[in-house]
């Protein structure tokens, strides 16, 4: 089967076999456990399918392994962690060696689009290098069923990059909190490479960009901490884009979770998001990916600043550190009178793509009560 009948066969089968439903008809929302759950796959770097090799796996593995490896991966994921929520942190695929960029990215997606799962695309630093630009993949990633993805915000008329926007999450239907965003994710498109000519390196997230989330954060704030179910202080947010800030270099192997085994490779210029988020406030969580070989959290100011690892196999890695994705499970806390509240704790594991899908570094990234016993100390100066 050559691999453009394969993209074929394999979007129009999942389209065929799944029925599928709109953003606007499912938002997203906790379920009746009082959880919600999100998969993080990061730098798929999905090429033409089966045709396209893997890179540094062991020579033995060389013969049968392809971007239909990577497919495989994202579909046991599913199968075993049954997401809410499936989100694309960028290089999703490898403009380079893609031979059509719009059936590309319908392969790669194939398995969330299949599961009726919503999910949520940024973009890298790879994917705009074919015939489509950055706007162009953006522009196709919408369309494709199931995302609640979005070029920009609607209400933003200049912005830089493509990929821009926030989702929320409702909390438990039925519950006092249904109508309010308990939960608050961001995305933002961190850029390819610098295009100011005394700048080298990699992209960055722009004033303007910066200027959309604090504005989007000060009116979540807003509606959270008003009536009805006032809150004294703000949901929860978590971000996701792919190239890693400046601050990821403040870590080492004392005082992380997960493994540093190559540099960080963020922008040469500090843009000042951190210090943006974290005078926002809200945001207790930073996804990336864009350095493979890297799986760690870290806290700094509050905020974890975390990478997935690499899960493509048409992407560099090392032969023998198998290929992984991460997990993060926000959960509510109990009410006295019971039903579900506010949000109590976000947690998160990797998993590997070995027999087991073996699950690794598990941990609390932040709860309510630790945050509460923080801003204790600070007020009182111990």
């Amino acid at each position: 089967m050559g691999g453009s009948n394969f993209f074929v066969e394999v979007v129009l089968l999942c389209l065929i076999l799944f029925p599928i439903y709109g953003f606007a008809e499912r938002p997203l929302r906790f379920g009746k456990g009082g959880s919600f759950k999100i998969l993080q796959v990061a730098d798929m770097h999905y090429g033409d399918g089966k045709t396209t090799p893997c890179e540094d796996v062991f020579s033995y593995q060389m013969a049968t392994c392809s971007d239909l490896n990577t497919t495989a991966f994202i579909r046991r994921m599913i199968l075993a962690e049954k997401p809410d929520l499936i989100v694309f942190t960028g290089d999703n695929i490898f403009g380079y060696d893609v031979t059509d960029a719009a059936k590309s990215l319908e392969a790669s997606f194939a398995p969330a689009i299949a599961s009726n799962i919503p999910w949520a695309a940024v973009l890298g630093n790879h994917d705009q290098e074919s015939a489509l630009s950055r706007e162009g993949v953006m522009k196709h990633i919408v369309k494709l069923k199931n995302t609640v993805s979005l070029v920009n915000p609607v209400e933003v008329h200049v912005i830089d990059g493509f990929g821009n926007y926030n989702l929320e999450v409702g909390g438990v239907e039925g519950s006092s909190f249904e109508n309010k965003s308990v939960l608050n994710l961001y995305f933002l498109d961190s850029g390819d490479y610098s295009t100011i000519p005394s700048i080298p390196g990699y992209g960055w997230i722009k004033p303007s960009q910066q200027f959309w989330f604090e504005r989007t954060s000060k009116r979540l704030q807003r509606a959270y901490m008003a009536k009805p179910e006032a809150q004294k202080g703000p949901a929860p947010g978590i971000a996701y884009f792919h190239i890693p800030l400046p601050e990821f270099s403040s870590f080492d192997s004392t005082n992380f979770t997960g493994v540093k085994q190559e540099g960080i490779s963020s922008a040469s210029v500090n843009s000042g998001f951190f210090t943006t988020m974290v005078s926002a406030g809200d945001v207790k969580a930073v996804f990336t990916g864009h350095d493979h070989l890297n799986d760690f959290c870290g806290e700094l100011t509050g905020i974890q600043l975390c990478y997935a690892g690499g899960f493509g196999y048409h992407a560099y890695g090392k032969a023998g550190w198998a290929r992984r994705a991460r997990v993060v499970v926000v959960n509510l806390e109990k009410m006295e009178k019971g039903g579900w509240g506010a949000v109590k704790s976000i947690k998160t594991w990797k998993r590997l793509d070995d027999q087991h899908l073996t699950a690794i570094d598990g941990q609390v990234l932040w709860s309510k009560s630790s945050a509460g016993t923080r801003r204790k100390k600070q007020i009182g100066g111990t």
